[in-house]
């Protein structure tokens, strides 16, 4: 059988090892179940490709044991029965779609094409033709991936079967390895720098592999395999512009239902929240905070709370289990790395229900940036909240930062590393969209030597009348002057809320504070 002649004849020793699991995963799948029950869904994508192929092998050295043939019988004498099933979708690239029939043709695939959901899809396919176990190529990072095993059963609410997932534990760097060696054909929007394909409205080629650096219609890229860094599998992932009836931009946020203004004016809000018992017991003072509070409100966003947590995995999992579906994004930050006190990644995946997981492309960057002794299973860095984390990285960060869903772990340990960070997130955001950038908040600051009682009952009416003005009230010191402070969006709503106060008011009770 050709693939597997080709990887015991590779020098890749981790490839090897990789092919060697995954197929002892399909001959025990093959095993336990017969031929009739099992099925294969394929999507025309790289991972789908590499499990076809493994499939192939499997069945065929299933074969060989069972000696239904001899090992030196050639593989196209060897049919492929596993039903395959195809999800077909209108939003599907149509290099896919030929991929895909083409593929079917050349390696006689029962093809099962399904034209809906694929819950839907799957009760029905499951009602015409019983089956007990579909091979899936999922990998650990996918979002499908949460909570899965190698061999798990159907989530609950879906029709029963057993999910089989042989390269759950395969990197980027893995699927290209075995693709290459096995000299196999994949889908040619790899060649022209796609490295994570999903529809037509959510995919563009991988800047990261750009000849030319810039964004005019010719230009060039290099092919997914030779994207350096796999944790940027996904960069291509963005969110495609599209012209609007009224010559503005639509974006898939949106869905069509308004302009690229709607995403850009709406009020984002997030939540900040720092682990350390140092800060609690007022042994250190936080500055990251307030810097970062700053930082937000200069992109337009506000910040709905600012918390302080204990060292303990069960206060941080409940922190940001209260705050992560209430806010557009959550920050989190100190507790982060080998120490017993270091729990916050511990406490993100408890607070989404997931387990941590060894990463072994992060790991491979520990292993870079703190040298041997980040090795094996003693190397807890790099366990992740399965299935739900997303490497963020930038030629300017020492280690990526660790996006679990709309929950950002920042590193820093003092204000510089935080400003460094921050501005790789923003330049990040540029491509990703990771931050929508909005509207800054703009501060008027106004000074007064009236008591507070003076002054109380005709700010309330003026609360009440500039909703969309946040006003403010504070004393640098107990004998100074208050300090009235306004916030918001818009300059000529200041000016007017400010211009409201002082007709309140004899002149000269009010100078402005810079």
């Amino acid at each position: 059988m050709e693939i597997d002649k080709a990887i015991r004849e590779s020098d890749d020793s981790r490839l090897k090892i990789k092919y060697k699991n995954a197929v002892h995963v399909i001959q025990r799948a093959l095993a336990l179940y017969s031929i009739e029950e099992v099925a294969f869904s394929f999507n025309g994508g790289k991972d789908s490709t590499v499990l076809l192929h493994l499939l192939r092998a499997g069945y065929f050295l299933h074969q060989v044991e069972n000696s239904s043939i001899k090992e030196n019988h050639e593989e196209k004498k060897v049919p492929f029965p596993i039903r395959t099933i195809y999800f077909e979708s209108p939003s599907a690239f149509p290099e896919i779609n030929s991929f895909t029939y083409e593929t079917a043709d050349s390696y006689g695939l029962q093809l099962d094409i399904i034209r809906l959901d694929f819950k839907s899809g799957l009760e029905g396919l499951l009602k015409a033709n019983p089956t007990r176990a579909i091979f899936l190529g999922v990998r650990i990072g996918d979002p499908t991936a949460v909570g899965q095993e190698q061999f798990s059963p159907s989530s609950p609410g879906w029709p029963p079967f057993m999910r089989v997932n042989p390269i759950l534990d395969w990197s980027y760097r893995d699927v290209w390895a075995f693709l290459l060696t096995s000299k196999v054909p994949y889908c040619s929007l790899y060649d022209q720098g796609y490295t994570s394909i999903g529809s037509i409205h959510d995919t563009v080629p991988n800047a990261l592999l750009s000849t030319t650096g810039s964004s005019n219609s010719e230009e060039k890229f290099r092919p997914a395999y030779l994207l350096q860094d796999g944790r940027l599998e996904r960069a291509g992932r963005v969110k495609k512009k599209y012209p609007a009836s009224d010559g503005g931009q639509l974006t898939s946020i949106s869905n069509g239902l308004g302009n690229e203004n709607l995403l850009t004016s709406r009020l984002f809000t997030a939540s900040v929240i720092a682990v350390g018992d140092e800060i609690l017991f007022g042994t250190i003072k936080d500055c990251l905070g307030s810097s970062l509070c700053k930082k937000l409100h200069s992109i337009g966003w506000t910040v709905s709370q600012l918390s302080v947590t204990r060292n303990d995995i069960d206060f941080v999992a409940e922190e940001v289990e209260r705050w992560k579906s209430s806010n557009d994004m959550v920050f989190i930050y100190g507790g982060v790395g080998p120490l017993q006190s270091d729990v916050t990644v511990a406490g993100v995946a408890k607070a989404f229900g997931v387990r941590l997981a060894a990463d072994e492309e992060f790991e491979e960057y520990l292993r870079q940036f703190i040298g041997e002794k980040c090795t094996g299973d003693r190397n807890e860095m790099a366990q992740l909240p399965e299935g739900i984390t997303e490497l963020l990285h930038h030629d300017q960060l020492p280690m990526p930062l660790i996006k679990c869903q709309n929950v950002i772990i920042l590193t820093a340990t003092n204000v510089a590393e935080l400003d460094q960070q921050w501005d790789c997130l923003t330049q990040l955001s540029k491509s990703s969209g990771l931050l929508v950038m909005s509207e800054p908040f703009m501060s008027k600051r106004l000074a007064t030597t009236l008591s507070d009682i003076e002054i109380a009952q005709p700010l309330s009416k003026i609360c009440l009348e500039f909703p969309d003005i946040h006003i403010g009230f504070y004393r640098k010191s107990r004998k100074g002057p208050l300090i009235i402070s306004f916030m918001g969006k818009d300059k000529k709503r200041l000016e007017a809320v400010s211009a409201a106060l002082y007709n309140r008011f004899q002149p000269g009770k009010f100078s402005e504070v810079d």
